[in-house]
């Protein structure tokens, strides 16, 4: 019973929810510039490591669960965060946190929440920074975080949670959509 948050499940049937995402910007970028000791070709960005920076799996009703999950069909909420915070010159750290939780009969199936990071150069344009790591970056991270997620809760004894392909790109957006109209509406006294 593997779960796809972007399914075809009609709006309103018990099923997956397509992931919800922020994006925040932990600091602002520092201008991009050479790392000391190093001459980044320009224009490039670079992921130099990833890693897993916590990882959390409970399954406190499993028993239950998967005798319920023969019978009925599992609801699946998953939410995913991005942020980027520069560490020095031009070098970041991207990470994606996702939290999944399953329940079935009105119980907590599992719980799985992955933080998954990675290092990133970017000899970038300052202008194009933000949304490199914010974009670009969780794109190229993302299938291994998926890829975790998928083994924990198999390994957990529950199906694999098959997250589907996310649209970085039109979340980011969105984000700054978001940001705009809440700068607009404290600049003009308007509560959000």
């Amino acid at each position: 019973m593997a779960s796809n948050p972007n399914d075809d499940t009609p709006a309103g049937a018990a099923g997956p929810q397509a992931p919800t995402t922020t994006f925040r910007a932990a600091s602002e970028p520092p201008a991009p510039g050479p790392a000391a000791g190093s001459s980044p070709s320009p224009g490039t960005l670079t992921v130099n490591a990833q890693y897993i920076k916590d990882l959390s799996f409970e399954a406190p009703t499993a028993a239950q669960a998967l005798i319920l999950m023969q019978k009925q069909q599992p609801e699946i909420a998953v939410n995913l965060d991005v942020r980027a915070e520069g560490l020095q010159d031009n070098i970041y750290e991207v990470v994606i946190e996702v939290r999944a939780e399953c329940k079935v009969g009105g119980q907590t199936a599992f719980v799985a929440e992955l933080t998954y990071a990675g290092l990133v150069t970017a000899n970038l344009p300052a202008e194009v920074v933000q949304p490199a790591l914010l974009i670009e970056c969780p794109r190229l991270l993302f299938p291994f975080a998926r890829n975790i997620l998928a083994n924990t809760t198999r390994d957990g004894g529950f199906p694999p949670l098959m997250l589907g392909l996310v649209d970085f790109a039109s979340m980011y957006q969105a984000s700054l959509k978001k940001q705009q109209a809440e700068a607009a509406a404290a600049g003009s006294g308007t509560p959000v």
